[in-house]
């Protein structure tokens, strides 16, 4: 299934990304490019695979790792006490994202 520029431009909109038409023209073979290639992975027989399977380093296949121990921390009013805006015992911080 060949993307269309409208295809482009719902994604974007969903990412919430104001793109140029010159932007949506270049993104658009790239974008399609992806899904043909997760299309080829969707045909890869997955049957032999247990759920969940991942290839991450444990600490029994790796004894340097730290051992994960719980230790003392700050306190609520240490964490803020240098904070240049505080409320409801959180740090205050300028709204980032807005949305029309």
């Amino acid at each position: 299934m060949a993307l269309t520029e409208k295809d482009v431009r719902y994604v974007a909109e969903l990412a919430h990304l104001e793109l140029s038409d010159e932007e949506i023209r270049r993104f658009l073979p790239q974008l399609d490019s992806i899904l043909q290639y997760m299309e080829k992975l969707n045909q890869l027989d997955t049957a032999q695979v247990d759920p969940m399977a991942q290839v991450a380093v444990t600490a029994v296949q790796n004894p340097s790792l730290r051992q994960d121990l719980t230790e003392a921390c700050f306190s609520n009013e240490e964490a803020l006490s240098n904070a240049p805006e505080q409320g409801a015992g959180s740090f205050k911080v300028p709204r980032v994202i807005e949305r029309e």
